[in-house]
Order: structure tokens, then sequence, then C-alpha cells
């Protein structure tokens, strides 16, 4: 019996992981579906029989790195996430694999052996370094390719928007609208920011704060609100956006680049 530990706070995602594990060979227990920093590390602080973490990185109340600093883990972790900048921090941090969303089932389970390999050999080490090594080359040899225009649908038909002309993204109540440099906002059929941030470029676009996506460009000035948040005005816009806390410090490393 294998135990495992879920920390992902999309409910579609944790179903998707779910649904996954039932089709490998092993039986398997989960012992906990966590979705917050805070009752992460809670949970990790007592347990004392966890066998492998699934692990998101953008959480609910901040970073999934800041349980890992607090709590000794022990096991593996195989990270899932829509994000590919963390890549370095994952390996250092008892990951074994890093599944980019969105992930086939094939690619879970060549994650899963991997796992099941280093818990029969018991050689951690070496295993880390190795796919470290494999994983940098292939990040490296490879260069994403991300959208350009988005199709947009409208009563008259489809028309497509240019990314270039895309002022910053805003979710609504589960729908994502994408509002242009005059103003004009255009619905989209993506399903979350998570989904839309796999096909932007993080050089160009940055998540402030759970409903919003900034484009660099379009960002006019930046002023501070809080102790710990900042206001972003976009060009041509009359109305400021506001980091949350946890994005604040990287969003001003991030306009640096």
């Amino acid at each position: 019996m294998i135990n495992v530990v879920i920390i992902e706070d999309e409910l579609p995602a944790r179903r998707k992981l779910i649904r996954f594990l039932s089709e490998v060979d092993t039986p398997i227990t989960i012992l906990a579906e966590i979705d917050t920093v805070a009752d992460a590390i809670c949970f990790l602080t007592t347990a004392s029989s966890v066998d492998l973490i699934l692990s998101d990185i953008e959480l609910l109340d901040g970073n999934a790195f800041e349980i890992y600093n607090q709590v000794s883990v022990n096991c593996p972790i195989i990270f899932t996430t829509a994000y590919n900048q963390y890549l370095m921090d994952a390996f250092e941090s008892n990951g074994i694999s890093y599944l980019l969303k969105p992930f086939t089932l094939d690619r879970f389970l060549q994650a899963w052996k991997k796992f099941t390999t280093l818990r029969t050999q018991n050689s951690q080490e070496k295993e880390f370094l190795r796919t470290l090594h494999q994983l940098v080359q292939q990040t490296s040899s490879k260069e994403k390719q991300y959208k350009s225009r988005f199709s947009v649908s409208s009563h008259k038909g489809t028309y497509f928007l240019e990314v270039a002309k895309i002022a910053y993204f805003s979710s609504e109540e589960g729908v994502v609208f994408a509002i242009d440099t005059l103003g004009k906002r255009h619905m989209l059929t993506v399903g979350s920011l998570k989904e839309l941030e796999v096909v932007l470029d993080p050089m160009l676009f940055f998540r402030i704060n759970r409903s919003e996506v900034v484009h660099k460009n379009q960002v006019e000035r930046i002023e501070r609100y809080t102790k710990n948040s900042l206001a972003v005005w976009i060009q041509g816009h009359d109305k400021f956006l506001l980091t949350s806390q946890s994005n604040t410090a990287p969003f001003k490393d991030w306009l640096e680049v």
C-alpha cells in the first residue's frame, strides 16, 4: 500500500490526479487532499507514513515551497504545475518529477514509474541528479511556443484578438476576459487563469493576484497601496489593479527583467 498526499487548490485538477492514480497497478491510499499552504504544514508536521506527495506550486494562500521550507519532508514529491519557472526549486525540495499542466496520463505514469523505481532501489540522490540533468536539457533544448492571438466568438461569428493588443486578463465568476488596450472586454473560452498562463509568455505576462494577469508592456506605473500590495496602473485605463501580498515582491522583480 502506497500512502499519497495531494496538495492542489483546484478541484478539477485534484479529480484528475485521483483518476490517474486509479490507473496504477499498486494499491493506493490517499491520506489527504489539501488546498492551502497552512493546512499542508499542519498535516505534514504530524504525518509519519507519507510515501509520496503530489504537489501543485501556486496555492490559495501562497507558494508551496513555503511548506517544504518549514516542514522536513522525507518522501519524494511529484510537482504538478502550470508554471515552468520553478524547475530548479522543485529538485531542491525532494522533487523527482515536474509535470507541466496540462499533462497526459502517459506523462503521469512515467513519473509514477520513476517513483516506484526509486522506492524499490532506494537510490533517491542518484536519481534526483540524473532526472534534473535530463529535465534541464529538455527544457533548454525545446523553445516553447506561446499564443500570439486568441479566437473570440460573437453573434457575428469568430474574430481574432492579437496578444500584443491585450492589456490584461481578468477572471470573473469562472469566466476569463481579455481587456484590450482600448478597454474593450473580450470573453475567452479558456477555463481558468491557470490554463491561460500555460499558453502565455511568462516574460510578458504576470499573474498579480488570483483574478488578474497583466501584460508587462501595458504597465504604465506602480504605486504603493498598502504595506504589502501595489497599485498597478495600466496604460489608457482609469482604474488600477492590486497585487496580492504573496505576488508583490515577485512582480516587482519581474518588471525589472
